[in-house]
């Protein structure tokens, strides 16, 4: 499994065949961890079974009604002793080698990771050198002092692309940005992914956490539905924006206690579209601003 995902990864060069195969190898991660899961619960079960079994067979060679103690059990005869004795071998035997074959698949899945990532990342940094991804930013005044910002919808790598330049980090999927599903349909979609250490319970994070999150330390970042943008403050220090993707555009909000805020001041745009510009400026990005 794991050297057929390879040689596909290897002979395709673009960006959205490494995801699917990538997106491959997880899900027949998840099933082999779960078959070694199932043998193993399974062997504990035969163990359990054969242990009452000897316990059953004891009360019965020995008439008693009530419960058999260790020592009632270690006075059994020869046979019984020696039946339990080689089937508790047989199983430690049975769990050492299911043992040995789970590391060595999970060896064998985390280096197909590894180079995955590592293809992934090499891939979004030479895209990135050759061809700068487009935006144009729309500006829509609410106000004498506040505004929305709006980025038109992007297509293709460019939400790959764009994510590697403001957080430095992939994401876990490629269509990461167009994903409007919900694992619960009166609730929006969950701004993370269960995956790359984030439990099924940690997808739905108030702004500070899901700060936090995304400023940990890591190659990839299973974020959905958005682009993490951090801005410096004149002072010192950052503020958190994303893109949150909107139909056909994508709003800039600003983390604001334990939400978000879309209405921003004139300050924060302001900020916000210097950002873009100096990463034109850089040549890391084609920027268009238009205000309204």
């Amino acid at each position: 499994m794991t050297r057929g995902v390879l040689a596909r990864v290897r002979g395709l060069e673009t960006l959205e065949s490494a995801y699917d195969a990538w997106l491959e190898l997880r899900l027949a991660h998840g099933a082999v961890r779960l078959r070694f899961q199932e043998e193993r619960e399974r062997l504990e079960q035969q163990g359990s079974f054969l242990v009452g079994a000897v316990r059953a067979a004891s009360h019965e060679r020995a008439g008693l009604s009530g419960a058999v103690s260790e020592s009632a059990l270690a006075s059994s005869d020869a046979p019984m002793r020696d039946f339990l004795r080689q089937a508790e071998e047989k199983l430690t035997r049975a769990r050492e080698a299911l043992a040995k074959d789970e590391a060595e698949s999970e060896a064998r899945f985390q280096a197909t990771f590894e180079e995955i990532r590592t293809t992934v990342q090499d891939r979004v940094r030479r895209y990135l050198s050759a061809s700068p991804p487009r935006l144009r930013l729309l500006l829509r005044k609410v106000g004498a002092t506040r505004a929305v910002l709006h980025v038109e919808r992007v297509g293709g790598d460019a939400p790959v692309l764009l994510l590697y330049l403001f957080a430095g980090r992939i994401p876990s999927r490629y269509g990461f940005l167009f994903d409007d599903s919900t694992e619960e349909v009166s609730l929006p979609p969950a701004p993370l992914y269960p995956e790359e250490g984030v439990a099924p319970g940690e997808v739905r994070l108030e702004a500070p956490a899901l700060v936090a999150r995304v400023r940990a330390p890591g190659e990839v970042l299973p974020v959905k539905g958005f682009l993490p943008v951090f801005v410096p403050r004149p002072e010192g220090g950052e503020d958190f924006f994303r893109l949150l993707q909107r139909g056909p555009v994508m709003e800039v909000e600003v983390a604001d206690g334990p939400g978000f805020r879309s209405i921003l001041t004139r300050e924060e745009s302001e900020r916000f579209a210097g950002h873009l510009l100096r990463l034109k400026l850089e040549g890391r990005l084609e920027l268009e601003v238009e205000a309204g």
